[in-house]
Parts: C-alpha cells; structure tokens; sequence
C-alpha cells in the first residue's frame, strides 16, 4: 500500500463500554484462538467443535474460517504469497476488533508463514493470541483430501498449495499441539478447553 492510498486524519475512538465490561458481562475473558496447520489437518473442524462446546458453557464467540472470509472481506486476494501476506493481516486486525468486543474468537487458517502469525501475535496484548498447531502428518492430510486440492496440486493444477509446491513453517513455539491424527475429535476439543481453563479464560 503507498502512502498516497493509506488513510489520513483519522483518530482512534474511545468508546465507553470497554472490552473489561464486556467481559464482565460475559462473565469469561476474551482471546484469539489461532489454528493453524496444513490443509486437512482438522483446524476448521476443531474449531468449530471447541466452539461448540464453548457456547455450551454459554460464551461468547465466533469463528473466522479461511473460506468463509474469502468469500467477502478477502474476496478480492489470491494466493500469491504477497496475497496470503494481506489475508492473514487483514484476519488478524479482524481478530484485534472481536478480541475488544470481548469475543472468544476462533481463527482456522493454514496460515503457512510463520512471520506473519507472529504480526498477528504483535498485535494482541501479551498473552491474548494463543497459537495451536494442529499437527497432523502430510500423508494423513492427503487422505483426508474430500476437495480433491492435493490431488490437483501433485498434477501440477494449483500453484503454490501449502505442503506440496509452498512451504509450511512450524510454529516455534506455540501455546498448544494438538496431535490430531493420533486423538478422536472430542479429546483434541478437551485440549483446548483445558488450556482456556487453566489460564482463567473460562471458567
């Protein structure tokens, strides 16, 4: 973006019900629960699960999914790498916006580079982006494959596909592994609501 497209004379508003009130009134904290890993690793999946079981526990959240946001607010973006740069910023602003709205919000995108998830991270307050890897092995995600993208990738037919002709970048450190080719879907979703638990998200 040059200088000349950004925005100008624009002040950040105040507003007076804050995101302590909302949480308060929510009666749990808010967070960005960011999963990442490769395509049919399971992130979309779990996070819809995990959702579930928070709303259950009556809390507020919401789950951005790659294709989902893909089909409006990033409609406009490929998956160029400069692309997937912009998408990825453009979720994680998103998920600044929820996490001030006092909004559990689940994030499940490949999200391959690993600097541009620490970009998110540096966005957040300390300790309100939690990264979970779902880590699940090439070969596994391949037969999980019901869109037949793997396939098409091998052919030569989609460009940059993460795993395949794109690389995926491990998180570092993430807050939490879930190994999910090894756990069934309920014990992957008590991962993380322990994790929630024992750091006074939820209670």
């Amino acid at each position: 973006m040059t200088d000349s497209q950004k925005s100008t004379n624009v002040v950040w508003h105040h507003a007076t019900v804050t995101r302590e009130r909302r949480q308060q009134q929510n009666n749990h904290k808010s967070v960005v629960l960011w999963f990442t890993g490769l395509s049919g690793a399971g992130k979309s999946t779990l996070a819809h699960a995990v959702e579930e079981s928070l709303y259950q526990r009556q809390c507020r959240t919401f789950v951005l999914d790659g294709d989902n946001v893909r089909h409006g607010l990033c409609g406009d973006l490929g998956f160029s790498k400069e692309d997937r740069v912009e998408n990825i910023r453009r979720v994680g602003e998103l998920a600044k916006l929820f996490l001030e709205a006092g909004v559990i919000t689940l994030t499940a995108f490949i999200s391959p580079f690993r600097s541009d998830r620490e970009l998110v991270r540096s966005l957040m307050p300390h300790g309100d982006f939690l990264e979970i890897y779902c880590e699940c092995p090439l070969e596994v995600c391949e037969t999980r494959d019901v869109k037949g993208l793997y396939k098409k990738a091998r052919a030569g037919k989609i460009a940059n596909f993460t795993g395949i002709s794109s690389p995926y970048e491990e998180p570092a450190k993430p807050e939490l592994v879930i190994h999910t080719s090894q756990y069934d879907l309920d014990t992957c979703v008590q991962q993380v609501i322990g994790m929630l638990q024992a750091r006074g998200i939820i209670i």
